[in-house]
């Protein structure tokens, strides 16, 4: 966020760089640096002869540099902006002349998505030396709730950590589909409120007691009526809980869990740092140990991974229903 944070203030300043090459396997921060120049580098009179998009499926590098080298009209800057950048790939070092002697008065914006540039390459250290190669890394999964947490703040408006949880668990590490699952909250709410799992379940249509992070509790309890009327509402809603997602949320929960045994400080702290979750969760791991000793939880491990193989349809005449009951009774017995 920091490396965002002096991009923003730099062109907020007036200091636009003449070129800056965004990239990485996280899409949402390359569009929204790309948006954010779009939107603040000219004003609105601007932007009609000095504002131009291409994308990389339907240009070269030839007519991105030929575009690049325009002079602005009626304005001190022009922007270009190359989405989808990473559809010339196999010819971006063609780009070298062109960082090596920008034109001053153009502000050009590459979208790198999912692909990287060398750093060893000349082309990476040509364009750093005069303008911006920004990496947008994925977010790890136990990251993305602080960064919505993080995301609301700035927004005026909080979440309860099981709200953000089920988020995460229906949403993924996709920070573009959470972003707009929230600003459809924070149209329907007013400023300043707290999102519950109520909200989750009533704007987004996740269900705050059928899901995934309550099958984790019910089977760290041990609550095998609560589990198996989960695991029922899974199968007669396949579509929006797919049996490959549960198995590898289970895996997570008991791989954590093995780590957790092994654990020589149990501080809620120190847990939560090892473990990688919120400290909100950290009862959840105390509370599952005392119900899977370490020689349980290895074995639960082993059979998640033969259901893992049997959901992918490989060995197995099950139904994804008879798959997931089989699992929670070998787990829970």
């Amino acid at each position: 966020m920091n490396e965002i944070n002096a991009i923003v203030a730099d062109i907020k300043q007036g200091n636009a760089k003449p070129i800056y090459f965004l990239m990485g396997d996280e899409p949402y921060y390359i569009d929204w640096l790309s948006d954010f120049i779009e939107d603040n580098v000219l004003d609105e009179t601007e932007k009609g002869f000095n504002l131009q998009v291409m994308y990389g499926r339907d240009v070269t590098i030839d007519d991105i540099v030929m575009a690049a080298k325009r002079f602005p009209m009626m304005a001190e800057k022009q922007v270009l902006i190359v989405k989808e950048a990473q559809d010339l790939s196999r010819s971006i070092d063609k780009l070298l002349s062109y960082a090596e002697n920008c034109q001053p008065t153009t502000v050009l914006v590459i979208n790198y998505k999912y692909k990287k540039l060398d750093k060893r390459k000349k082309l990476h250290k040509a364009i750093a030396k005069t303008g911006v190669i920004f990496e947008s890394k994925k977010l790890y999964e136990n990251d993305v709730a602080t960064w919505i947490t993080r995301v609301l703040k700035g927004k005026n408006y909080k979440i309860e950590p099981k709200a953000s949880q089920m988020l995460v668990e229906f949403l993924g590490t996709d920070l573009s589909k959470i972003a707009n699952e929230l600003k459809k909250l924070m149209l329907i709410l007013p400023n300043n409120s707290i999102i519950s799992d109520h909200d989750i379940e009533e704007n987004i249509g996740i269900s705050k007691d059928f899901n995934n992070f309550e099958l984790l509790k019910a089977i760290g309890n041990k609550d095998v009526v609560k589990a198996n009327r989960i695991i029922n509402y899974f199968i007669s809603n396949p579509k929006n809980n797919p049996t490959v997602m549960t198995v590898s949320l289970l895996n997570n929960f008991f791989t954590k869990l093995l780590l957790f045994h092994g654990l020589q400080n149990k501080s809620k702290d120190a847990v939560s740092k090892s473990l990688g979750v919120g400290f909100y969760f950290v009862d959840d791991y105390f509370l599952a140990a005392r119900n899977y000793n370490m020689r349980k939880v290895a074995n639960v491990i082993s059979i998640l991974r033969e259901a893992d193989v049997k959901s992918k349809g490989v060995g197995a005449n099950q139904t994804q229903g008879d798959i997931l009951k089989e699992l929670i009774f070998r787990i829970l017995h």
